[in-house]
């Protein structure tokens, strides 16, 4: 079940389980913000999770007239950052950027977190999903998912792919691709994106899980040949890439999903505020613009979507983690 999928899904199992809607406070929401938004980014500036961030927030300040204020606040994969969050006031002052790793992997990934994920935390709004990109380095044999997969079963755990670091996205979609297609990959993690595309481009690793805005450069440069995209569509950056499940596994998806949250507690009226002003952001041409140069794609939708979507990535996750055996004391 793809992304989309999941959210309509969500949708429909809340209006079952929910048969009345409980009217927003007009009073409440007029009054607020009085004072800036402090909008808690658990990643370092100039990644991924920072720069969609960035552009959410520019287009719900634009959109508003708020004043919302960027902190970044990095480590132990954006556990640090999001147990800031969760221990923030609930009155909407302090809201967040959560995101697949800290809220559906970390959970099962670590052995303690300093949040509970499934109840620490507020839904607002779902933002923008972003895939990885299956690369193999310029001179590689391999042209096509398919040689790929052939090649992995004629020799099974032959075949290197690096990622990012274990439990990471990148690491953990090519876990969901080794299952569907029945392979043994030789997992190589290193600490960061940068040094394993390097390893790539160098020889060292025969395939590569990479974040869309860097494989697209590197394409270009020629550098590289992206074989595969983890969403269920093709992205704007690289139409000419196919997707895994076109590519002969239909209903494959794994995106790496980011999600405006605030803590557990804060009022109706604030959270429906907040969903409110994302939406309109997600609907402004530049924000929509921005987020597809980066190789996401707009998501949007309701606070009551968003937590019914969250208990299922959280469960999907999770059964992939232990499945990796990928731990992190």
């Amino acid at each position: 079940m793809n992304l989309s999928a999941r959210i309509r899904l969500a949708a429909l199992t809340c209006a079952a389980l929910l048969p009345l809607s409980l009217p927003v406070s007009a009073a409440a929401a007029e009054a607020y913000p009085d004072s800036p938004i402090h909008f808690i980014v658990p990643f370092p500036p100039g990644g991924g999770t920072d720069n969609v961030s960035r552009v959410l927030v520019h287009g719900m300040g634009e959109g508003t007239g708020w004043s919302l204020v960027v902190e970044n606040h990095p480590g132990a994969g954006g556990n640090i950052g999001i147990s800031m969050l969760a221990k923030s006031k609930p009155n909407g002052l302090t809201i967040g950027m959560g995101q697949t790793s800290n809220l559906a992997i970390n959970p099962t990934l670590y052995a303690r977190v300093p949040y509970d994920a499934a109840r620490d935390f507020a839904p607002v709004a779902l933002v923008a999903a972003q895939p990885t990109v299956l690369l193999v380095r310029a001179e590689s044999p391999f042209k096509t998912l398919h040689d790929v997969i052939a090649a992995a079963k004629a020799k099974p755990g032959s075949l290197s792919i690096a990622n990012s670091g274990l439990g990471t996205v990148s690491h953990l979609s090519a876990v969901l691709l080794a299952k569907e297609a029945g392979i043994e990959l030789l997992t190589v993690p290193y600490s960061g994106a940068s040094p394993a595309v390097t390893n790539l481009i160098g020889g060292q690793v025969d395939l590569s899980m990479s974040a869309p805005s860097t494989a697209a450069s590197l394409v270009k440069g020629g550098k590289v040949r992206a074989l595969a995209v983890t969403s269920s569509q093709r992205l704007a950056i690289m139409p000419d890439v196919p997707t895994v499940a076109e590519s002969g596994y239909p209903g494959f998806e794994a995106v790496d999903w980011k999600a405006v949250v605030a803590p557990a507690g804060t009022p109706a009226a604030v959270i429906a505020a907040l969903n409110a002003a994302v939406n309109q952001a997600l609907k402004r041409q530049d924000v929509i613009d921005a987020l597809k140069a980066d190789g996401s794609t707009v998501m949007g939708g309701s606070s009551e979507q968003l937590a019914r979507f969250l208990a299922t990535e959280q469960k999907r996750w999770g059964e992939t983690v232990r499945e990796s055996g990928a731990h992190i004391d």
